[in-house]
């Protein structure tokens, strides 16, 4: 049987997380910054038509938003990773097989009878089930389901939906420039366009020897998908986690080691609970510091440091230990610092570590369980450890970050009658 892939794609998924629970905000320009209010992550449609670009400093566009009535949100990723969970086990409901590829996009594999009619349906479904706009484009292959619904979204006739397998795709192929490709980055883009290989009809034509020579086994690999050879098979399973980080700008400089260490306490206690719903330990321990380099005129130091654990562990306290530990040798005074974060790395199942014949860690796990329960039940870090401090002032500026309405109690949305 040949197959047959979809791509489901949430539309401008941050802006639309957003207007989910604020309807106010259907129709009009809507952007989403990065950590600390930096730049702009995610655009709404009424936004790129005012031709605000990705990565707009928001500093420098204040003026604009204000004055062409820009909604402007600070990202809120809770909101964001739970609305994610919400329309995928949706799609779920209608597929066998399923591939979660990002925050906002799975892969499926449709039988022979699942084509434009089912896209639809399930497009319907996760509108109505999560509120969440979504496009599906299908094609012979992950590559042409990619630039299927790319031109389901491009085409707003099309109504979110396109079937490539269904046309003749060369007269698509010929509209659709390289850069668009999954695949193809700028600089590539660039070199097939000095080879007079303009668009994706072109590539598909190429000459697969040279493709490979230029361009290696993923050009090649891209090539044959954009021929209808199928060279990507659906990963259903992810990939094992080979680290874990945690790293966030400070909303304001800072020099006291007592600030930096509460802010690491917390970062490690957020891997810490990852590496336990992953059933992982952790054999290293990175710590980082580092300046803003983006002020130059001030002094410039960026320090890391390592330590191995013998065993693996994913103990908040000993992995909060030896962070704080590794800080306090590469922390030097006098130095105005914007960052620090912690990799976690050389993880290996919980299942797989030979304990030691004196060691019972059944009352750590049995604590870090009740924690972790009581964090996800009441609120991130409504437990927490002495070490991440109560006050926080260094925490990243989020001044327009949205209530996290699907996982804390006390930010559900109220609807009132007047």
């Amino acid at each position: 049987m040949t197959p047959r892939f979809a791509l489901v794609d949430c539309n401008n998924f941050y802006c639309s997380c957003e207007r989910v629970f604020a309807p106010r905000l259907i129709g009009v320009p809507v952007v989403v910054l990065s950590n600390n209010d930096g730049c702009v992550v995610a655009r709404s449609e009424e936004a790129k038509k005012l031709g605000i670009k990705m990565g707009a400093p928001a500093f420098k566009n204040e003026e604009m938003f204000k004055g062409n009535g820009v909604q402007v949100f600070s990202s809120n990723y809770t909101l964001y990773g739970d609305m994610s969970a919400r329309v995928m086990n949706t799609v779920r409901t209608m597929v066998q097989h399923m591939e979660v590829y990002s925050i906002d996009e799975a892969f499926l594999s449709l039988e022979d009878w699942q084509g434009e009619s089912f896209a639809r349906e399930l497009r319907a479904r996760a509108r109505r089930w999560t509120g969440i706009p979504v496009s599906v484009g299908i094609g012979p292959t992950k590559t042409l389901a990619k630039l299927a619904n790319r031109w389901a979204k491009k085409n707003l006739d099309l109504n979110g939906v396109f079937d490539l397998t269904a046309v003749e795709p060369d007269e698509i192929l010929a509209r659709i420039e390289c850069e668009d490709i999954w695949g193809i980055g700028r600089r590539t883009a660039a070199k097939l366009t000095r080879a007079g290989i303009r668009n994706a009809l072109d590539l598909c034509r190429a000459d697969i020897p040279w493709i490979r020579n230029e361009l290696g086994v993923v050009g090649e690999r891209i090539a044959r998908e954009l021929n209808g050879i199928s060279c990507l098979e659906l990963d259903e399973l992810p990939a094992s986690k080979k680290a874990i980080a945690s790293a966030r700008s400070f909303g304001h400089q800072v020099e006291s080691i007592e600030e930096i260490q509460q802010a690491l306490s917390t970062y490690i206690a957020r891997v810490a609970e990852k590496l336990r719903a992953g059933k992982l330990l952790a054999s290293r321990i990175e710590v980082f510091v580092e300046t803003n380099p983006f002020k130059p005129e001030s002094p410039q130091y960026h320090a890391s440091a390592q330590a191995t654990f013998i065993p693996p562990t994913n103990h908040t306290p000993e992995l909060i230990s030896s962070g704080i530990e590794l800080l306090r040798k590469i922390y030097r005074p006098g130095f105005q610092y914007k960052k620090t974060g912690v990799m976690l790395t050389e993880l290996i199942p919980g299942d797989q570590v030979q304990m030691s014949l004196f060691e019972d860690g059944n009352d750590q796990r049995h604590l870090q369980s009740v924690v972790d329960s009581l964090n996800r039940k009441l609120g991130q870090n409504t437990v927490r450890y002495a070490s991440m401090g109560m006050d926080q002032t260094w925490t990243m500026r989020q001044q327009r970050k949205s209530p996290c309405y699907t996982t804390q109690w006390d930010e559900l949305l109220v609807v009132g009658t007047s």
